[in-house]
């Protein structure tokens, strides 16, 4: 007869004993390695844990300056950038920031790409976390809110200008999967001009899984589509004292199949030229517009 007995070993397995309770007889052990796919979500979090992030340009850095939200490491600047983000360097210094590294423009010392316009001024910082959807997506009880969601965008360009037209029109959040979507960087946050600290930009691990929440809250979840029957206007005529997210794909592909089944609807933009297309950053644009609360 055999008794049983699991024990956590250090290493990378789940270590289950099994022992005969006869006297005499020989113990038996065997290890049952974890799956795959925990060892991979250990191994991502402790990559996280240790990711920072270059932020260039002023706008950039002058906003990450002045968000206590932001864990800051190190700060590069010239004088004449110093000079130009003014109070953001005392504000940053009292948050716990890093003493800045004067530096002459032809040596500047930062580790980012010599073809970066980083107008003097970079600060190297930890990524945010902008917690779950249910944290953010809830609304304020007195506007409808808006969400975006990016199905495979990864320019960073792009992301950038949808975080500041996100925060121009007041979205609850930016939406995007962990892989095949733009992470935070330095690029992001210049196109974004400052708005990567106050618009959430949240990641999850499957799109399709988001949307099912955010309907689960309420949420019309409406597909951008250019062979949608239905315009934007037609779709939230009526609908817009609800709650509606927007779903856009990357330029060319567009939304997957899986994406476009788990919407609520397709929806286009309508246009009055003959020539209609947008880029994904402008559709974003306009698809909050279009879809604004009455």
């Amino acid at each position: 007869m055999a008794t049983g007995g699991v024990n956590l070993n250090s290493g990378s397995g789940l270590a289950v004993f099994v022992r005969s309770r006869h006297e005499g007889a020989n113990t038996k052990e065997c290890t049952v390695k974890k799956p795959t796919w925990v060892v991979d979500k250990e191994r991502n979090k402790r990559a996280a844990a240790n990711e920072t992030v270059w932020l260039f340009g002023i706008h950039a850095v002058r906003d990450a300056l002045l968000n206590p939200a932001r864990e800051k490491l190190r700060f590069v600047v010239t004088k004449n950038a110093f000079d130009r983000l003014g109070g953001a360097v005392d504000i940053g210094l009292k948050d716990g920031g890093p003493e800045p590294e004067m530096c002459e423009p032809r040596n500047f010392a930062a580790p980012i790409d010599p073809q970066s316009v980083h107008q003097g001024a970079a600060l190297e910082v930890k990524p945010l976390d902008w917690g779950k959807i249910e944290d953010r997506c809830m609304g304020d009880g007195v506007n409808p809110p808006r969400v975006v969601l990016l199905d495979k965008v990864t320019d960073p360009h792009n992301v950038g200008a949808i975080l500041r037209s996100a925060e121009v029109f007041g979205a609850q959040a930016v939406i995007a999967m962990n892989r095949h979507a733009a992470p935070e960087t330095g690029a992001l946050a210049k196109t974004a001009s400052g708005a990567m600290e106050r618009q959430p930009y949240l990641r999850v691990r499957n799109l399709a899984d988001a949307i099912v929440e955010l309907q689960a809250m309420g949420y019309l979840v409406l597909g951008l589509d250019g062979e949608a029957e239905q315009t934007i206007e037609q779709v939230v005529e009526g609908k817009r004292d609800r709650a509606i997210a927007l779903v856009l794909g990357a330029e060319g592909p567009g939304l997957r199949d899986k994406t476009k089944e788990t919407c609520d609807a397709l929806v286009r933009i309508d246009f009055a030229g003959e020539f209609g297309s947008l880029n994904v950053s402008n559709a974003a644009a306009v698809a909050l517009y279009v879809s604004r609360a009455s």
